[in-house]
């Protein structure tokens, strides 16, 4: 009878040792749009606030944009908001094959193979599982959003605001966003690498995200919103909740 429990043991620190067992993540919603329908509806509600830019919209999704903003690039996409990925979709969804190349049944009407986005889409399940997953989801202005694309956080001393009153920072390929925004960044990137055995951050963009955490600690807001995430999704954000209980806010 030891012997068998020595056994199981040691098959459950190998277990846990090789990564087989993780932080649960989204295992329910598939659809990105009903993600989105979800946050607008459920979590939103009355917190109808853009995340980088601060600009309020209504319950059609317009927005308010603030004095004195401007974008460079995508003006268009200013007047809606959009649901930006924080730890970008491309980031995580080049762990996928059906992403990087393809696979039989992603043809479209014309014949013509396709892969990416799409192809992971309509193949992955666990794929369609992580680009729903309501924790990493914020609304943003849409041109904000199009111009942050899939670049990394860094900090960026000396670059201009690129969006003048909004604090936030686009050059190259990185991006710094305002500080106000920086905790939630942090907490929601450790939450995915923890959560998804695909996605893994760079050792210095992992150390960036730990200093944010501790610099920018929760407030009442991403307390809340993880509370009703969690209700709806049905797993928690420890990096988000544990914090939030020590506060008496969770």
């Amino acid at each position: 009878m030891q012997k068998k429990t020595i056994l199981f043991a040691a098959a459950a620190f190998f277990i846990a040792a090789s990564g087989a067992v993780f932080a649960a993540g989204n295992e329910h919603i598939e659809s990105f749009n009903k993600a989105k329908k979800l946050l607008e509806q459920k979590v939103y509600f009355d917190h109808r606030v853009t995340f980088y830019c601060q600009a309020p919209f209504d319950a059609k999704k317009r927005i308010t944009l603030p004095e004195g903003f401007s974008a460079p690039k995508h003006a268009k996409r200013s007047s809606r908001v959009e649901w930006e990925h924080v730890v970008p979709a491309e980031n995580f969804g080049r762990a996928f094959v059906e992403w990087r190349e393809g696979n039989a049944t992603c043809v479209d009407s014309k014949g013509r193979s396709f892969k990416g986005r799409k192809c992971a889409e309509k193949v992955n399940a666990s794929y369609r599982l992580m680009q729903s997953d309501l924790y990493n989801l914020y609304p943003a202005i849409g041109s904000v959003n199009a111009m942050r694309s899939n670049y990394r956080y860094q900090m960026l001393p000396g670059v201009p605001n690129t969006f003048g009153t909004c604090a936030m920072k686009i050059d190259g390929r990185r991006a710094e966003p305002p500080e106000y925004t920086r905790g939630a960044i942090a907490r929601t990137s450790l939450y995915m690498e923890d959560a998804y055995s695909v996605y893994k951050m760079s050792s210095s963009q992992r150390k960036l995200m730990q200093a944010w955490d501790k610099m920018h600690p929760v407030d009442q807001w991403e307390c809340l919103r993880a509370k009703r995430i969690e209700a709806i999704q049905g797993n928690e954000n420890k990096f988000v909740s544990e914090p939030c209980r020590r506060k008496g806010w969770y």
